[in-house]
């Protein structure tokens, strides 16, 4: 007989799974220690025109599955009406069977609207209707969706050149009990090999208030923005490694790179990657120094489709995964840091699950027994966050490292709906934790149970973090 759809125990297979949810997992609060919420949306607790808005601008799983479904450009990211766009949507998502989107856009449904409608041609009239009309209501706004998302922190991605005006608003506004707070993300101070490298690092002399003309110079402007973002509650920062690289270099070598990209001349592959290195090297011993995490998001092959990145610019669904190796080059960037003992707290994400037991077994080389699960191998990411990513992450981790240590799940989100990930990660975790149990591979016991779920939930976050 076949299960309800997506009921009370959506993939809670046993009733020990069912219990170490409902009771465990679910009440938990969240800590979203990285996303790319807009954080002038929160600070202006933004107010939502349609369900297209909210559900599509911006989210581009939706828009890449939208394209493979035969739906043309103008009605994704162009100038089609509102309405039209969210019907043809709605139309296609039916034939998404075994994709994540499927599960994540009813969960949304279910949870913000309370609605369990099928989503389909034949109900999008219907949805439009009932979700705009719930729209104006404080709860759907972008601040009424964190609280009632039971959201206590939330992390933004943010360059070192930004002012933090939005960050400082929320800080004052004390009726509004979630912390929102910035990630250091400098990954254009150091991809000198790309276009606009230039132009940022004039801008960042500019904001730092120091005169960038040699290595050293950049150094101390990018310690400078760490100060600032210090100053304003961060504690964590984050790096796209597209491609892993090690290479070092004397400063002098250094500063000749950096002038000679000033000058608009092209660097080689091995002065980008000496440079690279040299700047997140620096980097990662005085995130060691504040007590930060660092976070590196290893392997994606991005802006694959030149006509449309020109067309519509970074991160609108042209990216896929990398397949090149990691290991050696990552070690070697991991143990410098390490060699002078300033290795900060790291959190490692790879977008290609082939690399799943690499950095499972990599972070155990840089336990240092002083703060438990010093290194991190971070949740299933991008194109991992879905049942299969989550289950392959969760089960690397727990046969070869600390899964009761595991800081666990995060939106990597532009959506204040994404928040139903933190749901669909709590109930695949307690269904694997639960499977064990049943199958008599882990104790009934429940105190300890709950002293692991609850952690990998929420409270291993907030204590490695401190946040």
């Amino acid at each position: 007989m076949a299960k309800n759809f997506m009921d009370e125990h959506f993939l809670l297979e046993t009733p020990t799974a069912q219990k170490l949810y409902h009771e465990f997992a679910a009440p938990q609060p969240i800590i979203d220690y990285h996303c790319h919420l807009p954080p002038v949306e929160v600070a202006e607790n933004k107010q939502y025109r349609n369900v297209t808005e909210i559900w599509l601008g911006g989210d581009h799983y939706k828009w890449r599955f939208m394209r493979s479904s035969g739906i043309t450009e103008d009605f994704i990211t162009g100038n089609q009406p509102d309405q039209e766009k969210f019907r043809r949507f709605c139309a296609v998502l039916p034939y998404g069977v075994g994709n994540p989107l499927y599960h994540w856009s009813h969960l949304e449904l279910q949870r913000y609207f309370g609605t369990k409608t099928v989503i389909s041609a034949a109900t999008a009239d219907e949805l439009w209707e009932l979700t705009n009309a719930q729209l104006p209501k404080p709860e759907l706004r972008a601040r009424g969706l964190m609280e009632r998302s039971n959201v206590r922190v939330v992390c933004t991605t943010d360059d070192p050149v930004d002012d933090l005006a939005y960050h400082k608003a929320v800080a004052a506004d004390s009726g509004f009990k979630v912390k929102m707070l910035p990630t250091f993300r400098p990954d254009k101070s150091f991809n000198i090999d790309r276009v606009g490298f230039q132009d940022y690092i004039r801008k960042l002399a500019d904001v730092s208030g120091v005169a960038i003309n040699s290595f050293a110079d950049l150094l101390k402007a990018l310690d400078a923005r760490l100060d600032y973002f210090a100053a304003n509650g961060c504690k964590l920062s984050d790096h796209a490694i597209d491609l892993a690289f090690f290479a070092e270099a004397s400063e002098a070598t250094l500063s000749a790179t950096l002038a000679q990209a000033m000058g608009n001349q092209s660097v080689s592959k091995q002065q980008a990657d000496e440079f690279k290195t040299a700047v997140l090297l620096h980097l990662g011993r005085e995130y060691a120094r504040r007590g930060w995490a660092m976070q590196l998001h290893i392997g994606a092959q991005r802006n694959n489709n030149t006509r449309q990145f020109k067309n519509l610019g970074p991160d609108t669904g042209w990216d896929s995964i990398s397949d090149d190796l990691i290991s050696a080059k990552l070690a070697r960037f991991l143990d410098t840091l390490d060699g002078d003992d300033l290795l900060p707290k790291t959190v490692l994400y790879c977008l290609n699950p082939i690399h799943n037991e690499v950095l499972a077994t990599m972070i155990g080389n840089y336990q240092d027994g002083k703060v438990r699960g010093k290194m991190q191998f971070g949740s299933g990411w991008w194109f991992n966050d879905q049942k299969d990513g989550m289950i392959r992450q969760i089960t690397a981790l727990s046969q070869l490292g600390n899964l009761g240590a595991f800081v666990g799940m995060l939106t990597d989100s532009r959506s204040f709906l994404s928040y139903t990930r933190h749901e669909y990660f709590r109930r695949i975790l307690c269904n694997m934790i639960g499977g064990w149990v049943e199958n008599g591979e882990f104790p009934q016991d429940w105190k300890l149970l709950r002293e692991i779920v609850e952690g990998i939930c929420y409270k291993n976050a907030d204590q490695y973090f401190g946040l």
